[in-house]
């Protein structure tokens, strides 16, 4: 039998940059971001992500006043770079993300949905919106959620693109935060990644998630 092919980090797509959000956050090094998840906000950011030395790329403030699940995504100047809401009575909990603060159709970027609807691990299928018959995902999330483990891959291959891992400090208990790390490899858009952990952990939030 055949060995399994090892997955490797991608050092560069051969076909140039994945660029999904803007060309500007596609880095020729690899990025290490850390994301921070609030217990608790009403009112301020839900999340926060930040670079190795501490400034806020991004933050994540959640649509209280809606009949569905919704999110944007803002720069560090708190100009929206993506909306991200999930589509309604959904199997398959997808979310839909769409440019800047649109829910247009035609402002569609890509989903992201549950490989299946029984799972123990977690799987999701990311498909951009150039890819409607979704005949094969264009990026998949693979690894444990609880465990804030997961590697995000180019397609069904074994090419990584970032990967996610827990970060535990005392200060972070304290404050009731989630805090993880989330390595993003070179010329893959970071803040297509960060989008990516943030409906995770929304996908994640509710297990049974028939809804």
């Amino acid at each position: 039998m055949a060995a399994m092919p090892t997955p490797t980090p991608m050092s560069g797509p051969s076909n140039g940059p994945v660029a999904v959000v803007g060309q500007q956050f596609c880095a020729p090094y690899v990025v290490d971001l850390t994301v921070t998840k609030k217990a608790l906000s009403l009112t301020d950011s839900d999340f926060s992500v930040t670079d190795v030395n501490g400034n806020v790329l991004f933050k994540v403030k959640g649509v209280i006043f809606s009949l569905r699940d919704r999110c944007v995504l803002l720069d560090a100047a708190g100009n929206p770079l993506l909306t991200m809401q999930q589509k309604i009575l959904s199997a398959h909990r997808r979310w839909q993300v769409f440019r800047g603060e649109s829910t247009d159709p035609k402002d569609a970027l890509f989903s992201v949905r549950k490989s299946r609807l029984l799972q123990f691990k977690t799987e999701l299928d990311v498909n951009m919106a150039a890819n409607p018959n979704e005949d094969a995902c264009d990026f998949k999330i693979k690894g444990s959620y609880f465990e804030r483990s997961c590697t995000i891959y180019l397609g069904d291959s074994n090419c990584i693109v970032a990967q996610m891992s827990r970060k535990h400090t005392v200060k972070n208990v304290l404050l009731g935060k989630d805090t993880f790390g989330v390595t993003v490899y070179p010329n893959v858009d970071y803040a297509f990644i960060a989008s990516l952990i943030v409906i995770l952990d929304e996908i994640n939030k509710d297990r049974s998630g028939e809804d």
